[in-house]
């Protein structure tokens, strides 16, 4: 059998291939997919499921002059694979290597980077705007999931794309699943769809009876009314319709022949056009079909089995997490869990077991969760919000106003906070210590470890007021977990270890290796302090001020951005009060960081023991020859340093 892929090399290369080549290759792309992922990890399920979907769309469409703009992108490694990216594909997902998403940098063949949900038809709108502007040929095409399309800004663009009067194209991936199974009326109507054979003829016939009617104006005006009434009893697909789209579908997303006429039919009516596709989520590997939910984001996995490979056998946090929430929702019935399409990811699906009744999936629809939440603590519940770092930036406006400005008892539990790794710059939870502690009246906190993690949400669930709690992807440290939980003092830190020449303050899963860099330290003589200081929002103030004029050095650890995060606020604190103290920071610098190993990325941006250690010695020798942890003044290590000399304010 040859090797159709090897010999494609760009889109038009598809153009020569014969129908049974173009099976051959679909064979082939999934089976690069399965043994890439199974290596990686990676988003397989949703892959599997647009073979020949990507297939059709390239045949038909010319990118890079033809646009195509993927929701969310997690289902374009069978675009990268078609569009030059081949030989590099193994390093997908891998420290400087080929990225998980749609990345402009990567490829003139991305019209548009995406890692969000939601957001193409926005963006497609924008650039058939600019082709229209600039007078420019070619077609637009926006990729969008049936889960994606339950997001609001889908529709704010559906709204506004279907009267815009722009040549559009609108592919409506529709598998039946977001990465859960899919909540909410468009879900049921999309449905109705798929299965209402009468739709493949309705349209049509009811146009040709008008067109047939011997007609004069009145009767005209009649039979058009009849028309749109009988359309939309027998043709579901009249929402897009009203919504100014030209409905095509439902069509068959694997059957490759029928594709490429509905897309070259759709390139040709001017105007908003819908595509809506029919596919199997995960199709060609049994496993994943079995179970696409699982195979949606995977970790590294045995390909006959399907099972994935072992990891520490330390729980993670996630998991940690959610036996706790169990644990105090079932002395507490007021304690109600929220999600928004990610009940497995956040540890929500065992609670959601054990209390379906207050359990409550929103869909991909993060400012709502967050606002329906704040209702629900107004009225005398406990909501406990579930949400990934990355994607609770979507719902910023309804922490401020909606909670906190109400002063709403609601809690944040954010997973996947800090450094997430191959999933890269859109998914790393780098920003919220930043834009969640200048928010009046937030309590913001994140554990040490998974032990701590337990009384944090213990302390959370009986604060008054909008608390959030931030942790890390992953296994946790392995520690034993206390039978009894309990509450912690808020603002109160935890002093770990004492030393007078310096003193390490850090945040969530910085402790550790603050604490073992002290040790390296004492090797050489130094005497560090270490604080697990558990509250970026309140401060203990009392504590930092006392190290402060104690060691003269400070020097602050956290696994978010620099630029308004845990750092910036033990500055800000110094800089009220008259006291000498050099500070240094270490954290994310001004950068979006990319994809890789999150181990790889915490020793380039200097968060691993030897950086800390490294960065005491520098901030112990300033001004003075290069120690023994390496050279002074470049790196992120030196990223800020800042000496207060009496500047009370």
């Amino acid at each position: 059998m040859s090797h159709i892929l090897s010999r494609t090399r760009c889109p038009a290369d598809l153009q020569q291939l014969t129908g049974n080549e173009l099976k051959q290759l679909a064979a082939e792309i999934r089976d690069v997919l399965i043994r890439t992922t199974a290596k990686n990890g990676g988003h397989l399920a949703p892959n599997l499921g647009v073979v020949e979907l990507t297939l059709a769309l390239h045949l038909v469409f010319s990118t890079p002059l033809d646009k195509i703009v993927w929701d969310v992108g997690h289902q374009s490694y069978v675009h990268k694979l078609l569009t030059g990216r081949q030989d590099n594909f193994s390093s997908l997902r891998s420290y400087r290597g080929m990225a998980g998403f749609p990345k402009r940098a990567e490829s003139i063949h991305d019209a548009f980077g995406t890692g969000h949900s939601s957001t193409s038809i926005s963006a497609a709108t924008g650039l058939a705007f600019a082709r229209d502007l600039k007078k420019e040929p070619g077609a637009v095409v926006a990729v969008i999931g049936d889960g994606a399309m339950t997001g609001g800004m889908a529709f704010e663009a559906l709204n506004y794309a279907g009267q815009a009067e722009t040549d559009l194209i609108v592919v409506l991936n529709d598998n039946e699943m977001s990465i859960a199974n899919n909540v909410g009326g468009l879900a049921t109507y999309l449905t109705r769809m798929r299965t209402d054979p009468r739709y493949f003829r309705g349209k049509e016939d009811i146009e040709e009876l008008v067109k047939r009617t011997p007609i004069g104006p009145q009767v005209l005006k009649v039979l058009e009314r009849l028309k749109d009434g009988l359309k939309q009893l027998v043709v579901p697909g009249m929402l897009f319709e009203e919504l100014g789209f030209t409905y095509l579908g439902p069509i068959d997303g694997h059957n490759l022949p029928e594709l490429r006429q509905v897309f070259t039919n759709a390139r040709r009516i001017k105007g908003p056009v819908l595509v809506h596709v029919l596919t199997k989520k995960g199709k060609g590997y049994q496993p994943a079909e079995e179970n696409p939910d699982v195979f949606h984001g995977v970790g590294a996995f045995d390909i006959p089995t399907g099972k994935p490979l072992p990891k520490n056998g330390a729980p993670a946090y996630t998991k940690v997490f959610s036996d706790a929430l169990i644990e105090l929702a079932g002395r507490d019935d007021r304690i109600i869990g929220i999600t928004a399409a990610m009940p497995d990811g956040t540890g929500m699906t065992p609670f959601s077991q054990a209390f379906p009744g207050r359990f409550f999936d929103v869909g991909i629809a993060e400012q709502h969760a967050v606002t329906m939440a704040a209702a629900l603590a107004l009225q005398g519940f406990r909501p406990v919000v579930a949400i990934y770092s990355t994607f609770l930036q979507r719902a910023y406006d309804q922490v401020l106003h909606d909670v906190c400005l109400q002063k709403a008892p609601v809690v944040f539990a954010i997973d996947r906070a800090g450094l997430v790794g191959e999933d890269g710059e859109t998914h790393q939870g780098l920003f919220d210590f930043s834009f969640l502690r200048h928010i009046p009246g937030i309590v913001l906190m994140a554990p040490k470890d998974e032990n701590e993690l337990r009384h944090m949400l213990c302390t959370a669930l009986n604060h008054p007021g909008p608390i959030a709690l931030r942790y890390p992807r992953g296994a946790g440290l392995g520690v034993t977990l206390d039978p009894v939980l309990q509450e912690l003092p808020i603002g109160k830190a935890e002093y770990l270890r004492q030393g007078r020449d310096l003193a390490i303050l850090a945040i969530g899963n910085m402790v550790q290796p603050a604490l073992t860099a002290a040790e390296k330290l004492a090797e050489n003589g130094v005497q560090a302090a270490v604080v697990n200081v558990r509250f970026v929002k309140p401060l203990d103030e009392e504590l930092i001020l006392d190290l402060a004029a104690k060691t003269g050095r400070l020097i602050t650890v956290e696994e978010n951005m620099l630029a308004g995060g845990f750092g910036g606020a033990v500055l800000e604190l110094l800089s009220g009060h008259t006291v000498n103290c050099q500070v240094k920071r270490l954290g994310i610098p001004d950068i979006f960081v990319p994809h890789g190993a999150t181990g790889i990325l915490r020793d380039v941006y200097g968060l691993t023991a030897d950086h800390i250690a490294q960065a005491a010695g520098e901030l112990l020798t300033e001004g003075k020859a290069p120690n023994k942890w390496g050279r002074k003044g470049k790196g992120p290590l030196a990223a800020v340093k800042i000496v207060f000399r009496g500047d009370a304010g």
